[in-house]
């Protein structure tokens, strides 16, 4: 039986054929060790600007599979063998044990980067990847993951512990502050989404939670409010310049909200 979307009304109709041979092709690859697909990211939060936005997706396996099944799975989901609609994807595959239990690390069996726009990278060892994009992106998938095929998110994908997840944040907004391979842009609005979430425990879409720093802290709106502007642009080749000064300011201030290991 050919798998469909779990719920196709779930993600943006311009990527629901994608997802459906992306998860078409996982299952003919892995069969009965497929447990989940889960979409996260943007698509997740519903803030997926095509164009834009990387496609992030989760695959959860029953068990650890030889390598060169990962590799071939590498391959038959790497743009232009399976043409991204999207700047990117940004692909991890767990074991369900893994998955299942809070952690730290990163953790993964496989990460495959590719796209149109973003470099490619496969890779089998987590000891070669910083652990806080995946503590992140398991963090979202617990708490908002649309699941494309199998077990729901929430119960396969269980969320970091708290102190994992805060040191896994404070990375984050060390990596953006450096500048480097990031959009101006998107630095912003990662700093948003990284203090709202100090403030409120929970993941919001980058677009949201920079409107309510943006009405909560007078002396960055003007930059916050320029950020938004240039990631509203159809793509990323579009977007505006930023006071490269007034960024390192704002993540800063960004870097001491998010300080300390207290729930909000």
């Amino acid at each position: 039986m050919t798998p469909t979307l779990v719920d196709p009304h779930a993600v943006p109709a311009v990527l629901r054929p994608y997802f459906t041979e992306l998860v078409r092709r996982t299952h003919r690859l892995c069969g009965a060790r497929l447990v989940s697909v889960v979409a996260v990211g943007s698509v997740a939060l519903g803030d997926y600007r095509h164009g834009r936005s990387d496609i992030d997706v989760t695959v959860v396996l029953d068990g650890t599979p030889p390598a060169t099944l990962l590799l071939d799975l590498a391959a038959e989901l790497a743009h232009p063998a399976l043409p991204c609609p999207a700047a990117g994807l940004e692909l991890a595959v767990y074991d369900a044990g893994f998955a299942a239990r809070p952690s730290g690390d990163a953790g993964y069996l496989l990460d495959l980067n590719t796209g149109p726009l973003l470099p490619s990278r496969v890779s089998l060892d987590p000891g070669e990847s910083p652990a806080f994009w995946y503590v992140i992106d398991r963090s979202v998938a617990h708490q908002a993951g649309r699941t494309l095929y199998g077990a729901p998110a929430r119960e396969v994908i269980a969320e970091p512990a708290r102190a994992d997840l805060l040191a896994a944040i404070r990375a984050s907004v060390r990596e953006h502050g450096t500048g480097d391979g990031h959009l101006a842009d998107n630095r912003v609005l990662n700093g948003c989404r990284a203090v709202r979430h100090r403030r409120t425990g929970r993941w919001e879409p980058k677009r949201a939670a920079a409107r309510a720093v943006a009405a909560a802290e007078e002396r960055f709106r003007p930059l916050v409010e320029a950020a938004l502007r240039s990631y509203e642009q159809p793509s990323r080749t579009a977007a505006v310049p930023l006071p490269a000064e007034r960024v390192r300011e704002f993540l800063a201030w960004v870097a001491g909200q998010v300080a300390g290991a207290d729930a909000p």
